[in-house]
């Protein structure tokens, strides 16, 4: 942790421009040690700054698990209807970096999605090279073949559109169309594409886990902020609080 400017800390946290900064230090909103700084550009330990007698939210960087809920997309433009980013704290808008997914789930789709401002962990964990497993369970409509096991897992199912096919990926049958699916690649709506494939349409379909990030009894529509000191590897294992 290192001292910076105290409208730049307010600014990348998004609690104001740092226009506004020197409104908020007149106004008695920010304290430093408890005491109020004479000028924004006062530089400090974010640690040390509090805004309307509560300690700054995740200064050093977001990196949190939401259970996203069906019926709003990952993305930041507004012409496609709700978006996770109308769900979740209005502050996160106003970070510097924003706030984004590591990766997308369809509008239908529920489960695991990590959200983060830090941009070399979505490099990072989207990378086709780390192979990052990601687990599905899905429903489809029409009973589920044994045989699809060997072929998901076989390194040889061709999505239509493409010449190369899907790395081998592994499926349990739980029912009669119930399943779980481990990934370790993201290509554009691959889990219905890999059931279409087979001659399946998936009905339902959430995300139970994103590497070591499980949802456990995280209530749809929640999050929790995860540890930026364990997400070197999206492998490891992260802890929080509910939001």
């Amino acid at each position: 942790m290192k001292l910076r400017r105290l409208d730049q800390i307010l600014s990348s946290c998004g609690y104001c421009s740092r226009s506004e900064a020197r409104r908020w230090l007149r106004e008695g909103r920010v304290t430093v040690e408890g005491k109020t700084p004479r000028s924004e550009d006062t530089k400090v330990l974010s640690s040390q700054v509090l805004v309307d007698g509560e300690a700054l939210e995740a200064p050093e960087g977001v990196l949190a698990l939401y259970h996203k809920p069906p019926g709003c997309v990952c993305t930041h433009e507004t012409a496609e209807g709700t978006t996770i980013y109308d769900l979740l704290p209005q502050r996160w808008r106003r970070r510097h970096p924003p706030v984004t997914s590591v990766g997308r789930l369809d509008k239908d789709t529920t489960g695991a999605l990590l959200l983060t401002d830090q941009g070399a962990l979505v490099q990072r964990w989207t990378s086709p090279k780390h192979k990052v497993p990601k687990v599905y369970e899905i429903t489809v409509d029409s009973v589920l073949d044994p045989n699809m096991v060997p072929l998901f897992a076989s390194g040889q199912l061709t999505l239509e559109g493409e010449a190369a096919p899907c790395l081998p990926a592994t499926l349990e049958i739980l029912g009669p169309r119930q399943a779980r699916l481990t990934l370790v690649e993201g290509r554009f709506h691959q889990v219905k594409r890999m059931f279409a494939a087979v001659g399946r349409n998936v009905t339902r379909l959430h995300r139970s886990r994103f590497g070591a990030y499980d949802l456990a009894r995280l209530p749809e529509g929640s999050w929790v902020f995860l540890d930026l000191d364990q997400s070197a590897s999206p492998l490891d294992s992260g802890s929080g609080k509910r939001a």
